[in-house]
């Protein structure tokens, strides 16, 4: 179920997805009596790797000179509280904290100037990697690496009032800060990346662009709990546990 949260603390459900013009029911609930899930069903998940100039350097590679992108399957999306499933295949799993924007109207061949009229809001994301995986299959190809089941938290919600320039984005680990970044030090800032990504797909509402990671990323275990945040748009946390 869909639902506008409003500044009473009160979710009032929507009868349709929040892209556009939607009705709202007239039963509300009160905040704390709803379980949260993911707050957008993506069809397409499209990614920025190394947006962060100190990112790219902790791993010694080299700053790009134009958008590095890649893409996570619909099934990588999980909500807020779900589990983060550790593969069997790898050795080490990283949780890296991004800005996440979120498509509200079908988007195809924007311009950076127009790049605002199609984001329907912002949300946290989590682009769970196995770095190992990232590094060593053939052709440094990033799908497998990217793409396990519930590799892609996001949430807890959309929101539709917030300036994207300078935005503090941070990772912790069992309380434990590990990242920090603000997007006023994106490589490729938002408008560009929109332009870009439009320029040979078609985004349709309820897509999502994973604008990059911050520096600080390090490794999790099981039983590790994580926490991706970003001013004026919450936390998302989840949990890391053993895939059976």
């Amino acid at each position: 179920m869909w639902g506008e949260l409003g500044t009473d603390d009160v979710i009032r459900p929507l009868a349709a997805p929040p892209f556009g013009q939607y009705p709202v029911d007239d039963v509300p609930m009160e905040f704390g009596e709803a379980a949260l899930l993911a707050p957008v069903i993506p069809r397409t998940i499209v990614c920025v790797g190394r947006n962060y100039a100190a990112h790219a350097a902790e791993f010694n590679n080299d700053v790009p000179t134009r958008p590095l992108l890649f893409m996570k399957p619909a099934s990588t999306v999980v909500g807020p509280g779900a589990a983060v499933r550790y593969p069997p295949e790898s050795e080490r799993v990283d949780p890296e904290a991004e800005l996440a924007v979120v498509i509200g109207r079908p988007a195809f061949q924007v311009s950076a100037a127009d790049a605002p009229s199609v984001i329907g809001g912002y949300t946290c994301a989590n682009d769970v990697t196995a770095r190992d995986l990232q590094k060593t299959d053939p052709g440094q190809q990033w799908t497998r690496g990217k793409g396990f089941a519930t590799f892609c938290p996001v949430g807890p919600w959309i929101e539709t009032e917030l300036d994207p320039t300078d935005v503090e984005v941070t990772c912790a680990v069992n309380g434990e800060v590990t990242q920090r970044g603000r997007t006023r030090d994106l490589i490729f800032d938002l408008p560009f990346l929109i332009e870009y990504v439009t320029a040979f797909t078609r985004l349709l509402p309820g897509d999502i662009i994973l604008t990059g990671t911050p520096e600080g990323v390090s490794p999790v275990r099981p039983g590790d709990k994580v926490e991706v945040s970003a001013s004026g748009l919450g936390t998302l946390t989840n949990t890391i546990e053993t895939a059976e």
